[in-house]
């Protein structure tokens, strides 16, 4: 039995990811802005948080509800994430400090809170994308999301040298197109060839193996454009 956290779940991956990880009988501390999708599973294994990437106060309750419920944090899945498809010319500094302070400095200050509670073996997986990808191909809108996506990756492998010796892994996953509501804000009317179930399947895996395998790496996860 695992104790883990996922952000994001609310819907899509991250409420799938719970769902499977809590079934398998491990411990899951479901964080979302909107807690009631996952709160009306009414899942003996699941603990549900109102909980905002940007608040101060939230954080600290996610330390204080690991320290003095768990002591021990095995898998951190980064999953949540903030999409704004505008024009550039219409983008605005806020939207950028908006959606990188999801994206970005939500993440690495969640990592921060969580760190004394990982142990040799545990994993961290950020959730990215495809587009923030060097090389790949890019869509107009996406400015502020991608480039913010590109930002989390470089955190992850950074991390991942600075605590090599510790025995802690950190990863980040950059996804494809999967069938969520997210998908649909980016890209309206597409068909992804996969759904959030079979994505939240592939990335629990991931989370309970990968660190055997990788440090420091960011795999593709992607078998279409977008």
């Amino acid at each position: 039995m695992k104790n883990i956290i996922i952000t994001g779940t609310s819907r899509g991956i991250g409420f799938e990811l719970a769902k499977l990880f809590a079934d398998q009988g491990h411990n899951v501390l479901a964080l979302s802005r909107n807690k009631q999708p996952i709160a009306a599973l009414k899942h003996e294994k699941i603990h549900a948080f109102s909980f905002d990437l940007e608040n101060g106060k939230d954080l600290d309750t996610v330390a204080d509800f690991v320290k003095s419920q768990w002591q021990q944090v095995d898998i951190l899945i980064h999953n949540a994430g903030l999409l704004i498809n505008k024009p550039f010319s219409q983008l605005t500094t806020k939207d950028f400090e908006k959606v990188y302070q999801v994206n970005v400095f939500g993440v690495a200050e969640l990592t921060r809170r969580i760190l004394p509670y990982l142990v040799k073996g545990s994993h961290v997986i950020a959730i990215s994308s495809m587009g923030g990808i060097q090389g790949s191909l890019k869509f107009p809108g996406l400015a502020a999301y991608s480039s913010s996506k590109g930002a989390v990756l470089t955190l992850i492998e950074l991390l991942a040298e600075e605590y090599k010796e510790t025995g802690i892994a950190f990863n980040a996953l950059a996804l494809g197109a999967v069938q969520t509501e997210m998908l649909e804000e980016a890209f309206p009317g597409y068909e992804a060839p996969l759904t959030a179930l079979e994505m939240a399947r592939y990335i629990k895996d991931f989370a309970e193996t990968g660190q055997k395998f990788y440090q420091g790496k960011v795999l593709q996860v992607s078998s279409s454009t977008p």
